[in-house]
């Protein structure tokens, strides 16, 4: 028994050599071409003098960016991928959302996801040599990106600050005012799949840092349908009433990024919810299947929540800022100013017409299509900032 232990330990780590020896000869250029980067620092698009002089006055915030998942350090310039703190800083972001990615079925599409599917973020990580305990339990997955987010905030505390309540969204705040940089982090998790079924474990999120969970991805999970998973009209299960009732006791965000139909219906008709929908476009704007009816955003807004707005074609319909700022323009019309923001999708394997450091060109594209200054900032950040004052 002994020897079949191991025998199975070393073909783990013959496995895990393996496959950092092939990431390290071929993953940076796959990576590179699936997060369709953009280092645009002589070439980008073009932004006015008045249109840089208002970004450098925005307060700037963003609900969604999976940056942690691709094991870089946050502190450095990459040269791949679209967000890292100087980045973050030449775009005057101030909040940034960081979500923790722990599993994605093979074949990911916006039609129907099997959670029996292959894993893609498994073979990932080995090949990453993390944690080996994260090989193998989605918690350790969402703990060790969590981790990583800790230290580098820990490593340079005027750079980063790890934001856990409405108290360090004000000390930040004020700090910016007065001329720091730092930019703020929320820990979120793309999915509450790293729960693993027990409501106990939302405690060891928080502990770590979490503020944020989306309640699922691209399949279903022990608390519901996933827009595109198997289950149709399945809603929220008994498990994931339970898990949204305790996150309103902690005072935690809850996304309906990716949630079906019934499981937005079912999470409003939980009384005191206000959850946002952290990254997506307008379904009358763009009739993509990743865009939910627009009923149900209005159903959100009428609760308080907010809507951000992704950057990418399949939810805005275009690869410009143009086509953000549509997308944007639409959002406006259907749930008013006071309930749209921003949702990149930096780093999540989407294609989007400009990284972080050049966000000045959506600051650019809403003055083009006719956007006030006061809506402006409401959008870039305003509308954010509100929401986590009232909600952590």
């Amino acid at each position: 028994m002994i020897r079949m232990i191991r025998r199975i330990i070393l073909w783990l780590l013959a496995l895990a050599v393996l496959a950092a020896a092939v990431l390290a000869i071929w993953g940076p250029g796959l990576v590179e071409r699936r997060l369709n980067p953009v280092a645009m620092p002589d070439g980008g698009w073009p932004v006015s003098p008045q249109a840089d002089a208002l970004h450098q006055r925005l307060v700037i915030g963003d609900w969604h960016s999976d940056a942690l998942l691709w094991d870089r350090d946050l502190l450095d310039h990459a040269r791949r991928g679209h967000v890292d703190v100087p980045r973050l800083a030449a775009g005057n972001v101030a909040v940034q959302v960081f979500t923790t990615v722990t599993k994605s079925p093979r074949g990911q599409n916006y039609g129907h996801n099997s959670a029996q599917a292959p894993d893609n973020i498994t073979p990932l990580f080995i090949g990453q040599l993390r944690s080996p305990a994260s090989w193998f339990s989605l918690k350790e997955r969402a703990l060790v990106q969590a981790a990583a987010l800790r230290a580098a905030a820990e490593r340079a505390p005027d750079r980063l600050m790890l934001i856990r309540s409405a108290q360090d969204l004000q000390t930040l705040l004020a700090a910016r005012q007065n001329g720091a940089r730092t930019v703020g982090a929320i820990l979120g998790a793309e999915g509450a799949h790293p729960l693993e079924g027990e409501i106990a474990n939302l405690q060891v999120l928080y502990g770590a840092g979490f503020r944020l969970l989306g309640l699922t991805h691209f399949f279903d999970n022990q608390l519901g349908g996933s827009l595109h998973g198997d289950g149709g009209a399945t809603g929220l299960t008994p498990f994931g009433r339970q898990v949204v009732e305790e996150m309103m006791a902690k005072r935690m965000i809850i996304d309906l990024a990716h949630a079906s139909p019934q499981m937005v219906r079912d999470v409003l008709a939980i009384p005191g919810t206000r959850p946002i929908l952290s990254h997506t476009g307008i379904r009358s704007h763009c009739p993509s299947p990743r865009n939910l009816d627009d009923a149900l955003l209005k159903a959100i807004a009428k609760r308080g929540g907010l809507v951000g707005i992704g950057y990418w074609g399949d939810v805005v319909c275009g690869d410009t800022p143009a086509d953000i700022a549509r997308a944007i323009r639409a959002a406006i019309a259907l749930l008013g100013e006071d309930h749209v923001s921003l949702g990149s999708d930096f780093d999540g394997s989407v294609g989007v017409p400009f990284d972080a450091a050049h966000l000045a060109a959506l600051t650019q594209a809403l003055l083009d299509q006719g956007l006030s200054e006061q809506q402006i900032a409401k959008i870039m950040g305003g509308n954010m900032m509100g929401y986590l004052a009232r909600t952590l």
